[in-house]
């Protein structure tokens, strides 16, 4: 089944094109490490899932480009021709010259109903041309106004038109520090929405991802497209073809259905993040050896002790002894900074994959006590190495891990409203205080949930 992915604002649009440079530079890849058959397969799995192998010489990525402002598509577009392995198809894309300014009210209330009719008919047009339609991956940043605003409004459009198919929402939660004076409203007014219309919302957020830059790929002057491609390495090690419990010896061929199904099993719990074990330079592959016993018992506790990367881990952290705590609503005797989950699927890639004991994310202690640990645990795997890792594991998580940051936003943009700041920037627009208290309550409800775990 095929993805089509709706690559919205500056960020999104530079996230995406780092995602499918990295699926190419993935596939062209002679570093497999596995038979000649079975590379073949993933090659085709993953051309079918991305891209579509029209007339041209190369691979088309199956993506529609949204922006308000014309110099980051240009410039996506002519880079990723340039590259000579794969393109944007040539009417994939929709600008304009004004911009959103960083307003939410701009982009959801102004730019999407004015926009709506020629984005969403680009969207169909992608839609049609798949055999079949497995869903749609929106990539956006919260912060701005394009890709927040005009972002929010095109998710529920998608729901709308595609009433059946997927919608996973990549999300990138700005620097705590800020970037915009209004971003957490904008975050708020973001969350808030996607969380109706949306099956699920894949979170990075720009502070870890530049620690693991700074701390894991020694990089001494950080860019944006550094974060990008740790980022699109990330996605990456999710998306490309993997073997599901379910789909034995063929690739699986619903990857959104499929994480939906492992990871969200009730809709008021969908925020996922994802951990990538080992991250480092490329040149220092070379000189690294991993054990999958190794892998795993680090993977496990950057989950539980809620790190990003595997350095810094707190070893300290453990699970709370089974049968020793009072019911969940109290769980005040939970050990402090545990991170509860309510699922997990760990992803292996790469040689001896088959062989590997899974064994301790298959601990009840990690979960939520309403759902059976037997479901709420999944394993993918495949023989084929992904980029040049001989071995390789992520994990894409729903557990408590953005509570801290969704909280401290929630009180930002509160303390902000409380006192007004900024509101008459929204309202002539025509959002009313009204909708940033729906805002705040629904997300509110989300962090409630999420605590009594």
């Amino acid at each position: 089944m095929s993805i089509v992915t709706v690559q919205l604002g500056q960020c999104g649009n530079q996230i995406g094109h780092e995602v499918f440079n990295a699926i190419c530079g993935d596939v062209r890849g002679t570093h497999g490490l596995c038979s000649k058959k079975e590379n073949e397969s993933y090659r085709n799995a993953c051309i079918e899932r991305f891209f579509s192998e029209e007339e041209s010489e190369v691979p088309v990525a199956r993506a529609v480009l949204v922006d308000m402002e014309p110099k980051v598509i240009s410039q996506t577009l002519s880079i990723a021709a340039r590259s000579g392995y794969w393109k944007y198809g040539d009417r994939s894309h929709f600008c304009q010259k004004q911009g959103s300014g960083n307003n939410w009210a701009n982009g959801y209330s102004v730019h999407g109903p004015r926009h709506k009719e020629v984005i969403m008919d680009l969207i169909q047009k992608e839609a049609e041309k798949c055999d079949r339609l497995g869903g749609f991956f929106t990539l956006m940043s919260m912060a701005g106004g394009t890709g927040s605003g005009l972002g929010a409004f095109v998710t529920q459009c998608l729901r709308d038109a595609f009433p059946t198919s997927f919608v996973l929402n990549h999300v990138i939660w700005p620097y705590g520090t800020g970037e915009v004076i209004v971003q957490n409203y904008n975050s708020v007014l973001t969350l808030s929405h996607l969380y109706q219309s949306s099956d699920a919302l894949l979170v990075h957020e720009n502070d870890a991802i530049h620690k693991i830059c700074a701390q894991l790929m020694n990089i001494k002057q950080i860019s944006f497209r550094d974060v990008n491609q740790v980022i699109a390495h990330q996605l990456g090690s999710v998306f490309q073809p993997a073997y599901t419990a379910e789909s034995g010896s063929c690739y699986s061929r619903n990857p959104l259905g499929d994480l939906m199904e492992t990871l969200v099993p009730h809709p008021e719990f969908k925020m996922l993040g994802v951990r990538n074990i080992p991250q480092m330079p490329e040149n220092s592959l070379a000189y690294s050896t991993f054990s999958w016993p190794g892998l795993i018992k680090h993977l496990r506790q950057m989950l539980i002790a809620n790190a990003k990367m595997e350095e810094g881990i707190d070893w300290q952290v453990r699970p709370p002894r089974l049968g020793s705590s009072i019911p969940s609503s109290h769980s005040t005797n939970k050990p402090p900074r545990f991170n509860t989950s309510i699922a997990n699927l760990v992803i292996l890639r790469g040689k001896d994959t088959h062989n590997v004991d899974l064994g301790s994310f298959r601990d009840p202690s990690l979960y939520t006590s309403w759902l059976n640990p037997g479901d709420a645990f999944n394993a993918w795997k495949t023989p084929r190495a992904f980029k040049k890792y001989e071995k390789s594991a992520s994990l894409v998580s729903n557990s408590q891990f953005l509570l801290k940051p969704l909280d401290s936003v929630v009180g930002k943009a509160w303390n902000m409203f409380a006192s007004k700041a900024y509101i008459h920037q929204y309202t002539k627009f025509g959002i009313e205080e009204e909708d940033f208290l729906d805002s705040f309550t629904a997300l509110e409800q989300v962090i409630s949930s999420y605590t009594i775990l």
